[in-house]
């Protein structure tokens, strides 16, 4: 076996761990001395492995003198019990010791087993080798890892959708199937849209407070539309769409929602997506609403007569028969024009 530093273990420590796996042993101290991995302290199981920690470790910890210590668990894997492996090296040791130590880690974790080993502190202050160090250490390694800015976005929506699944006060009117609860004014305003008497309805998500709320239900023309869009902030738009179609007039309700580019957080790109489809089945199923067409925007601009009437009655590809084949020349009663004169040809003309 290759070592980085040349120190291996002395036979002593060998077959010291090779006994003291099974249990019977609590706590090993391991020293370099003589160019060469030494056994220095051990210690028997007292109580509980926790109970013996504090008062076994930390006598054994030198102000100026680094160490390994190897503290055996009370749990088990497939290997045998579980160890934490200590590598101990105060601030105040000689610069010399603390590499010969960090270079020789690797190669002590080698010898007594890594398999056996469930965690690895490197300690270099008294505060961080104590049991409590111990557990801060482990709660910091369960906790996840630190989040982007579009990580966390994207966590915080799984909770807000979880909360809202959960926590929906049962009073707050609402539809079933959707995430968020629908604030009243937001459905009285649909109802009247499903009646008539209104032609133009806007909602919101409110994030903060979790509902689907009212923004407004002022009367619109389509040449109102582009100016009802915010260039900040995704909406959810009903317009009852009156016009004529192939001589006959038509009041068609569109949906559409507005996405503004890049100005919404990715928050809010989610929650209007995801609650999108629910929202319109409800809508459509228990409200009585017939939307026509759903369209979705990125700018107000887009919101013409034109586009309106395209998208309401979209144009029919009309049918373009395949290119016919030209016929080839007509076979006279000769047979087929020949190009090349043959000696038959020529025999004939001599006769």
């Amino acid at each position: 076996m290759s070592h980085q530093t040349g120190i291996a273990a002395s036979q002593e420590l060998q077959q010291f761990f090779s006994r003291a796996k099974d249990g019977s042993v609590r706590l090993i101290q391991v020293i370099i001395d003589n160019e060469h991995l030494a056994l220095g302290e051990h210690r028997e199981p007292g109580k509980t492995w926790d109970k013996d920690y504090d008062e076994l470790v930390l006598p054994l910890l030198q102000e100026v003198q680094p160490c390994y210590i190897l503290y055996c668990l009370d749990s088990q894997n497939a290997q045998g019990y579980e160890w934490i492996f200590i590598s101990w090296s105060p601030e105040c040791s000689l610069i010399r010791q603390k590499m010969l130590y960090a270079a020789t880690r690797a190669t002590l974790k080698k010898e007594f087993g890594g398999g056996h080993i469930k965690d690895e502190i490197f300690a270099t202050q008294l505060e961080d080798i104590t049991l409590s160090g111990y557990r801060k250490y482990l709660a910091s390694h369960a906790a996840p890892a630190p989040l982007t800015a579009a990580e966390q976005e994207l966590h915080q929506l799984k909770i807000s959708e979880i909360n809202t699944e959960v926590h929906v006060d049962t009073k707050q009117p609402t539809l079933q199937g959707i995430a968020f609860p629908v604030e009243e004014n937001a459905l009285q305003a649909l109802r009247q849209l499903q009646q008539k008497k209104v032609n133009y309805v806007q909602l919101k998500l409110d994030t903060e407070a979790e509902v689907i709320s009212l923004v407004h239900t002022q009367p619109t023309e389509i040449a109102d539309l582009p100016k009802r869009v915010p260039s900040d902030f995704p909406r959810w738009h009903f317009f009852l769409y009156k016009h004529s179609h192939e001589g006959e007039h038509l009041e068609s309700l569109v949906f559409i929602y507005s996405m503004p580019g890049n100005n919404c957080t990715i928050k809010e790109r989610m929650l209007y997506s995801s609650c999108k489809g629910p929202f319109l089945n409800s809508v459509e199923q228990q409200l009585g609403l017939q939307i026509a067409r759903k369209v979705e925007i990125d700018d107000g601009a887009e919101l013409t007569a034109e586009f309106l009437y395209d998208e309401v009655h979209p144009k029919q590809h009309t049918y373009q028969p395949a290119f016919s084949k030209p016929p080839g020349p007509t076979r006279t009663r000769g047979g087929a024009r020949r190009m090349v004169r043959t000696a038959a040809d020529g025999n004939e003309g001599d006769s």
